[in-house]
This record gives C-alpha cells, sequence and structure tokens, in this order.
C-alpha cells in the first residue's frame, strides 16, 4: 500500500470519528456536510488515479471549513449543556481545527496524482504529450487525392 493512499485513509478515519462525536450536539445539516465530504473522500481513495476524486474532496473540505464556522457559531448551545454535550462540541471545534491540516495533505496527495498546482504548477504538467490531434492543428493536411491517378480517378471541374 502506498504512502498517499494510507495518508488518506488516515484523514478519513480521523474526521469520521470527530464528526461522529461531534453529532451528539450538531445534527442535520452538520451531519449532511460533513458526511458527504467523507463519502467524496472514500470515492477519491476507491479511485487511485482520478483527479476528479481528490479535487472534489479537496474542494468540498474546504468549503466543510467555512460551513462549520458557520453551523458552530449559530447552533452551539449556550446553556444546559451537559458533559456529552461539551464533548461533542469541543470534538466538532476539533475537526474544524483540524480541516486546515487536512486540506494541506490531501492537496499534496492532489499534485502527486498529477493536478496542476494551484499555488506552483506541478513539473511537466504544461509538456504532456498524448495520442490526441487538437481540430487546430498547425500539420498540413494530407491530400486525400494525392496518388490516386492512376487509380481511376478523375476530379472533376466545376
Amino acid at each position: 500500500m502506498d504512502q498517499p493512499t494510507l495518508n488518506l485513509k488516515m484523514i478519513i478515519l480521523i474526521h469520521w470519528v470527530l464528526t461522529i462525536w461531534g453529532c451528539l450536539v450538531f445534527g442535520g445539516p452538520y451531519a449532511w456536510a460533513n458526511f458527504t465530504v467523507l463519502a467524496l473522500g472514500v470515492w477519491a481513495v476507491a479511485q487511485k488515479d482520478s483527479l476528479d476524486a481528490i479535487s472534489m474532496f479537496l474542494g468540498s473540505l474546504i468549503i466543510t471549513i467555512l460551513l462549520d464556522i458557520i453551523h458552530i457559531s449559530i447552533f452551539y448551545p449556550r446553556v444546559g449543556l451537559l458533559d456529552s454535550g461539551r464533548f461533542g462540541a469541543a470534538m466538532a471545534i476539533l475537526s474544524l481545527l483540524l480541516k486546515p491540516f487536512s486540506c494541506f495533505l490531501i492537496y499534496q496527495i492532489y499534485i502527486q496524482r498529477g493536478g496542476g498546482g494551484i499555488i506552483y504548477p506541478s513539473p511537466g504538467f504544461q509538456n504532456q504529450s498524448t495520442a490526441y490531434q487538437t481540430i487546430d492543428s498547425t500539420e498540413a493536411p494530407t491530400d486525400f487525392y494525392a496518388g490516386v491517378e492512376g487509380k481511376g480517378h478523375t476530379s472533376q471541374g466545376y
């Protein structure tokens, strides 16, 4: 098992546990947002070479940072919080604090999978050569009728 896949699995496992504990206090939209992001993370683990999967996971994790800040600040219970409630809120806050570090690690995996760097371009990203030829090719088109004089083809002039 290679190192990026192991790191990705650990990130998902840690955020899964913290999200479950955070759901002791914050349910509904908090749970939907975070479990959806974790599902995208599972997709990124399953598709080891997919740039789309890892970029969707990274983008959604960045979005949930903002969503978690809003959700925790609005729905934090101010009175009547038991010890289990304090524990759940602390785990939701810990998950929020770990998300920027997780985003950094996932960004490194994104670069390793061949994604173009947002901060710095990955080496060889622009110089990839493929068999795909664009429509706006600078090569001269091959003449379809070249060399067919002896094959019975006559060109008609209009």
